[in-house]
């Protein structure tokens, strides 16, 4: 399989039109957009049955004790985790494609609805859910995607993995307000074909891209 995307080549930064904060001189970070990038994909092998979209974050602070902190940053050295930004399953394999701002357009208080999505197929909660939960104002399901927002004093860039998983299963095993984890581990043994695309993004003004 592969995939492309006319929001940001694989490798680059990703425009901040795409992500949940931008970078402000004042503040350090500001809410932005928040539209899904488009991803487009092909060569899916015969007996798909449905795709699967996951965006995840592997460069996610394993210890938030000086996250957003002024006078500290995160160290490059720190161990690194997971941290799902998007879970899209059930796609009908007549889907080829997702419009820049198809499933997201806007950061929503409290995350947007679902598991239902566009062409039938249903988005799980995004790992903001965790994020936000003790905040008064923000907590909530995030079902679908929310993009980046990685810490303004990290010492390094994050990287957003989107992969496309080839499924050979119409409905994928998994219900309610599920997690990429779950969708994950769902997915194994299903798996026909999978393509990725990454791009980078920092809040850092020091952090070259």
């Amino acid at each position: 399989m592969q995939i492309t995307s006319t929001s940001f080549k694989d490798g680059a930064p990703i425009p901040a039109e795409f992500a949940f904060c931008a970078m402000d001189a004042k503040t350090h970070a500001t809410l932005s957009q928040n539209r899904n990038p488009q991803l487009s994909w092909s060569g899916a092998p015969a007996g798909t049955k449905s795709f699967a979209i996951v965006c995840h974050d592997p460069d996610v602070p394993s210890k938030g004790d000086d996250v957003n902190q002024e006078g500290r940053t995160v160290p490059a050295t720190l161990p690194r985790v997971d941290f799902f930004h998007w879970v899209l399953v059930d796609l009908p394999p007549s889907v080829a494609s997702v419009a820049a701002g198809e499933f997201a357009s806007s950061v929503t208080p409290r995350g947007k609805p679902g598991p239902a999505a566009a062409h039938g197929a249903r988005q799980g909660v995004n790992d903001y859910t965790g994020w936000f939960a003790s905040d008064k104002d923000m907590s909530g399901n995030y079902f679908g995607y929310d993009g980046p927002c990685p810490p303004w004093n990290d010492e390094i860039p994050h990287h957003y993995v989107f992969t496309v998983f080839a499924l050979d299963v119409a409905r994928l095993a998994v219900e309610g307000a599920f997690t990429g984890a779950q969708a994950r581990d769902a997915m194994k043994g299903h798996v026909l074909a999978q393509a990725a695309i990454t791009g980078r993004y920092t809040l850092n003004p020091s952090v070259r891209l």
